[in-house]
């Protein structure tokens, strides 16, 4: 539709109710040939007009809005079932144990001079803290054996009176064949030796720590001689295994 055509026709939507319909005012409501003044003939006239308009392109997208405010809070959910009972389990008891800390002691004599063949030659009281514990022991001190014949000494430690069994005894022997027949007396040889080992399995508390001399299975007993003209000393350690 042309545009001179569209206003003529909107003049006329216009105009046609003020000349087709006689006015009603006061009491000529009840006139037969009287009317009141409506919007619907004049609603239908426009509609035909601008009905067969065609449709204009699409606007562009407006901007996307803010985000919203953050809704209220939903009410907590029904609580849920109780689960499956577990298996019974293991009771650990968790043992802190205090850092482990040094613990030695030394003996010591000078000029010990002990010229027994048979016995105890001296000993030192320790005290172990520690039953899980090793003890390391050394002897260090002048030892001499001489006999006109074949002979074994053998110099051991004790624990409490007892040898070690963990895992066995701690000794040192010192065998001769023989003395020197050409000199008409025998090989006379103070050397300083050592007897040195670990023993475990000794019970915590005081432990009399004992060097012993005595026989060699088998064999004769010589002359023995224990710190001559020297220090002696034994030294206990007590080490973690």
């Amino acid at each position: 539709m042309s545009p001179l055509a569209a206003r003529l026709l909107l003049l006329a939507c216009l105009a046609f109710p003020l000349y087709a319909v006689e006015k009603c005012s006061g009491n000529d409501a009840e006139k037969t040939n009287c009317t009141r003044q409506s919007g619907e003939g004049r609603s239908a006239c426009l509609n035909n007009m601008y009905g067969s308009c065609m449709q204009g392109p699409a606007g562009t997208p407006g901007r996307e809005g803010n985000p919203g405010t953050n809704g209220i809070p939903g009410t907590p959910g029904i609580p849920g079932r109780d689960g499956l009972k577990g298996e019974k389990g293991e009771c650990i008891n968790e043992i802190f144990e205090e850092p482990w800390r040094p613990n030695y002691k030394q003996c010591a004599w000078n000029s010990l001079n002990y010229g027994i063949d048979l016995g105890k030659v001296a000993d030192c009281t320790f005290t172990k803290l520690r039953s899980d514990s090793a003890l390391r022991v050394l002897f260090s001190g002048s030892l001499r054996l001489k006999c006109k014949n074949a002979c074994c000494q053998r110099w051991y430690f004790t624990f409490n009176g007892a040898e070690c069994t963990g895992p066995l005894p701690v000794e040192s022997i010192i065998y001769l064949d023989q003395g020197s027949p050409e000199l008409n007396s025998t090989i006379n040889i103070h050397r300083t030796s050592s007897v040195e080992g670990l023993c475990e399995g000794v019970k915590a508390g005081l432990v009399d720590v004992a060097v012993w001399v005595g026989t060699c299975a088998d064999y004769p007993r010589g002359d023995a001689s224990t710190g001559w003209n020297s220090v002696s000393r034994i030294i206990i350690e007590e080490l973690p295994k």
